[in-house]
């Protein structure tokens, strides 16, 4: 996309950076743009990293083994034991796993370069994910209680008067079974969002002044705009991670409350 034309800058616009045109297979079911493509590429990625780190698995790992091992351990450990204990944790461990790998990479295609854009600043692979881990922490809640006896325990406070839960049992409803799969969702889609439109400005910014038509004067800026659009990419690249932990650590959470769902 053109950043300037007739010596004036121009911002992104959203709708050409997040609803592109076909790439191929325009105006059919299976039409693929920009934003598909980059998922697909992704996921891609995904499944030969994890080929290559593990194709040949070693007692003691080196190289790419070492890297796959030691995220795998990270969700392993640090979400799921730590919030679900050792047992649950087995359970749901492909689920937790896939959850934060999927995120992981859908985000990191937001830095690479040629793809420069994360397709969950999109709604919809948020809300996927969001709704695979809604179903989830209302299966296990349902599994282990019972369909009536999880929706009571999950919205009706013990040891509460019953004039307070007219008020309690709505709100406690709303919380958990629309603002959680709900925030989950706009969190992951708000972060990434803004970080793509913010990378886009400044290197937008630097290409404008180093090979617009700014004036001589203004060049200088171009340092500046390249400078911050590097510390920036260094920060959303925190962002992409805390963010595919942040997810998947609310998944565990919403679970275990589900399988507690009688202990207020």
């Amino acid at each position: 996309m053109s950043f300037f034309d007739y010596g004036e800058f121009h911002p992104p616009e959203l709708q050409e950076e997040f609803f592109p045109g076909p790439l191929l297979f325009g105006d059919t079911p299976f039409e693929i743009d920009r934003l598909i493509m980059v998922r697909l590429i992704m996921t891609a990625a995904l499944l030969l990293f994890f080929y290559l780190g593990l194709r040949r698995a070693r007692i003691v790992p080196r190289g790419l083994q070492n890297v796959v091992e030691y995220l795998m351990d990270f969700v392993r450990i640090y979400v799921g034991e730590e919030i679900l204990g050792k047992e649950q944790a087995r359970r749901f461990m492909p689920l937790l796993m896939t959850i934060f790998f999927m995120v992981l990479a859908l985000n990191l295609s937001s830095i690479i370069p040629f793809l420069n854009i994360s397709s969950n600043g999109l709604i919809g692979p948020p809300l996927v994910l969001a709704v695979v881990a809604y179903i989830a922490f209302n299966y296990a809640g349902i599994k282990k209680y019972g369909f009536f006896r999880f929706f009571k325990s999950t919205v009706v406070i013990p040891n509460v008067p019953w004039p307070l839960l007219i008020l309690l049992v709505p709100i406690e409803f709303v919380s958990t079974f629309i603002l959680r799969p709900f925030t989950l969702t706009i969190r992951l889609m708000a972060n990434m969002l803004s970080g793509h439109i913010l990378l886009v400005l400044f290197f937008g910014a630097t290409q404008f002044f180093f090979f617009g038509e700014a004036m001589g004067w203004m060049r200088p800026f171009g340092i500046a705009s390249l400078l911050v659009g590097f510390a920036f990419t260094g920060f959303e690249l925190l962002v992409i991670v805390l963010q595919a932990y942040i997810f998947v650590l609310l998944t565990a959470v919403y679970i275990d409350l589900a399988l507690h769902a009688e202990e207020h």
